[in-house]
C-alpha cells in the first residue's frame, strides 16, 4: 500500500504536490501558514513568489478568499498575521461540483430537463438594418 501512495505521489500532479515541487519548496520555500482544509502556503525567502500545497486533490477552488489575495499579490500580509475578519457578502468556500452529480443544472439546460419557459415578449431582436 505504501509503494502504491508513492507511485501515485511520483506520477500524478493532481494529488498533493509533484517531485520537483517538492524539492523547490525544500530549497527555497519559506512555509507562511496553512488555511483551514489543511492547504500550506508558502512563498520564497524574498516574497516575490507565493504557492499553495494542496491537502489532497489540486482544486484551485477550495482556496479561501484571504489566502487568494495573498496568492495573487492582492494584499502583502497573509491571513494568519492578521485579524482577518470575512465581510458580510463572503460566503463560506463551497467545492466545485462541475461535471459531478451535484452540478447546477438550470431549467433550460440538457441535464435540467431542457425545457426553457416561454418567452415575456420584452426581448427584441437585434438587426443591422435598425
Amino acid at each position: 500500500m505504501r509503494f502504491v501512495k508513492f507511485l501515485i505521489h511520483i506520477l500524478t500532479w493532481w494529488n498533493s504536490q509533484t517531485p520537483g515541487t517538492r524539492f523547490y519548496t525544500w530549497r527555497k520555500g519559506q512555509r507562511v501558514g496553512e488555511d483551514g482544509e489543511g492547504n500550506i502556503y508558502y512563498q520564497t525567502r524574498d516574497g516575490s513568489r507565493r504557492w499553495v500545497i494542496y491537502n489532497g486533490l489540486a482544486e484551485p477552488s477550495r482556496v479561501s478568499a484571504d489566502w487568494h489575495g495573498w496568492l495573487h499579490h492582492t494584499v502583502d500580509t497573509p491571513p494568519v498575521d492578521e485579524d482577518y475578519q470575512p465581510r458580510d457578502w463572503q460566503i463560506p468556500h463551497r467545492a466545485n461540483y462541475t461535471g459531478t452529480p451535484y452540478a447546477l443544472r438550470p431549467g433550460g439546460s440538457l441535464q435540467g430537463g431542457g425545457r426553457r419557459q416561454n418567452a415575456s415578449g420584452e426581448y427584441e431582436a437585434w438587426s443591422p438594418e435598425g
